[in-house]
């Protein structure tokens, strides 16, 4: 019987959700699996992998073969490097500490480069957020300031006209208070 570590998909349409599984080769990509490895969660950003270090790289030294995105995936999370190192302390040519120094080390960088990768995501999310808010910002004060324009000239607009109507009221009265002021001096 030939062992795969593979990819089972579960989640919904549109929503993949991985488990990581050694399985039989001539099972179906779904169907029964011999041990559950770890899972994988494409929907995040960086993509959220949890496996189990020793599992995998115990089915990798009993000859399990990865198909190509589980490769990746074990890669990624340093079971294959394991793998490799414990290959070099069967053939003494490292020791265990050293092994588990190199692996150690290894995997602080990658969790550095994950780790930076995040705040950049979150530092740029926070950026375009700012961005957004000052763009709102702008056009408020523009609306403002074309809002207090108009106010301006409608009032404007109306005080020539009352200007006007004072005038011409003025001018009314002004011979109707002539003709007052002739008739008391007769």
């Amino acid at each position: 019987m030939s062992v795969k570590i593979r990819l089972q998909r579960h989640g919904k349409k549109g929503k993949p959700f991985y488990w990581v599984v050694a399985a039989d080769a001539r099972s179906k990509r779904d169907g029964k699996y011999l041990e559950k490895i770890g899972t994988y969660n494409p929907n995040t950003n960086p993509a959220t992998i949890e496996l189990n270090l020793d599992k995998a790289v115990q089915w990798l030294h009993n000859g399990a073969q990865p198909t190509d995105t589980a490769k990746a995936i074990l890669s990624y999370k340093g079971a294959l490097l394991k793998h490799h190192l414990d290959g070099g302390i069967r053939k003494g040519a490292l020791t265990q500490e050293q092994a588990d120094s190199k692996l150690a080390t290894w995997l602080e960088a990658k969790t550095g480069k994950v780790d930076s990768k995040k705040e950049g995501l979150t530092k740029a999310q926070a950026d375009a957020k700012a961005k957004a808010f000052k763009a709102e910002q702008d056009v408020n004060a523009k609306r403002l300031a074309a809002a207090a324009k108009a106010e301006a000239d409608a009032i404007a607009a109306a005080t020539p006209a009352v200007e006007e109507e004072v005038a011409e009221v003025e001018a009314e009265e002004a011979p109707a208070a002539e003709e007052n002021n002739e008739e008391a001096q007769a």
